[in-house]
């Protein structure tokens, strides 16, 4: 196939690139800045005035949109939060505009998502016929986001809509800032404890962003998270557990509040959220436990 992802330079989306190059996609990256093809990935220039990017993404038979400020990225003041909602909402806009022009439709549109479009709760159980939640900052930018995707629709493409958990990585994401503390000896539970983590390998992201191209079934929403979520208190443990240092020093809610402001309703709050749709569909995860996945990437 020959694949446009924007976002591909990413932390996502360079594992993603080398994944669906190693499986013998020819691969087209968006970018803002001139780059020379290189290692059997071109490159086309967007969301730059005069940039005519339909013009080189003809046959295009799928996108997958990636591209957006990470949520991850610095304190969640009023400009921050309109960065990441704005660059969500233009490059989405930008990607329908592409494809409204291009004369040969692609056959499938991916579009980055996340679960905290779900209510926090410690007792719900999500899977992607839940209902989702609008009135937070998160919940609000993933809901737009969602729909401003779907749009594509009505060019009789199949969209599919990949809702990230807690993606786990050694070289980005969230999972450094986590065991910076076990790497000090000061690691412990943070906030209540009982709050949710629904976390996910990012081997088996880019694993199942691969499934989804591939499985025509599969539309819609999709849970993106190992099978096997567990509560703040038991992920830190397992990663004390793992990298062979002690569990004892917690972070009381307030302090996460003081040092992070809004942005610590990501690690202070939660969803259980479970990937039915990848389940159904036969998807094997390589990572589906914490444990493992923490040694593969601290190994």
């Amino acid at each position: 196939m020959k694949i446009a992802i924007t976002g591909g330079t990413g932390f996502i989306g360079s594992k993603l690139t080398e994944l669906l190059i190693n499986e013998g996609h020819e691969i087209v990256i968006l970018t803002r800045k001139e780059k020379h093809p290189k290692n059997g990935v071109s490159y086309v220039k967007w969301l730059e005035e005069g940039a005519a990017s339909e013009n080189g993404l003809e046959n295009i038979d799928a996108f997958i949109n990636l591209a957006g400020i990470s949520i991850n990225g610095g304190r969640w003041s009023r400009k921050h939060q309109k960065q990441i909602y704005d660059s969500r909402m233009e490059a989405t806009g930008e990607l329908l505009r592409i494809i409204e022009l291009l004369p040969k439709k692609p056959s499938i549109f991916i579009s980055a998502s996340a679960i905290g479009i779900y209510p926090v709760s410690l007792q719900a159980v999500y899977t992607e016929n839940s209902e989702c939640q609008t009135d937070d900052f998160l919940g609000r930018t993933v809901y737009d986001w969602e729909m401003k995707a779907r749009k594509v629709e009505k060019y009789n493409v199949r969209t599919v809509l990949m809702r990230f958990g807690l993606v786990l990585g050694r070289d980005g994401g969230a999972l450094p800032l986590m065991t910076l503390p076990y790497k000090f000896y000061a690691g412990g539970t943070v906030g209540s404890g009982r709050q949710w983590v629904s976390w996910v390998h990012i081997v088996d992201v880019v694993r199942a962003i691969s499934f989804a191209l591939h499985q025509t079934r599969i539309i819609g929403p999709v849970n993106v998270t190992s099978p096997a979520p567990l509560t703040m208190e038991e992920f830190g443990k397992t990663i004390s557990l793992v990298m062979n240092r002690p569990h004892w020093m917690p972070v009381p809610s307030f302090i996460m509040r003081l040092a992070l402001g809004q942005k610590s309703k990501l690690v202070l709050e939660g969803q259980k959220v479970l990937p039915k749709v990848l389940l159904d569909e036969g998807f094997q995860f390589e990572f589906p436990k914490l444990d493992s996945a923490l040694s593969d990437l601290y190994k």
